[in-house]
């Protein structure tokens, strides 16, 4: 998959979790244990993303 193209598909998925994390957040009763996996989850693909993006910038 080019560069370009996986660094999509990671937005596209962060922007999922972005959601996911905003639902959840709103419900009566949050699953703690649940919005921090996904907070997890969005913070490893924002890495990755950087870390791409840095890749293509040398």
């Amino acid at each position: 998959m080019p560069l370009d193209a996986r660094i999509a598909s990671l937005e596209e998925r962060h922007a999922t979790l972005e959601r996911r994390i905003v639902e959840e957040d709103r419900r009566p009763r949050p699953d703690d244990l649940e919005l921090a996996r996904l907070k997890r989850e969005k913070l490893r693909l924002k890495e990755e993303m950087e870390r791409l993006r840095s890749a293509t910038r040398h």
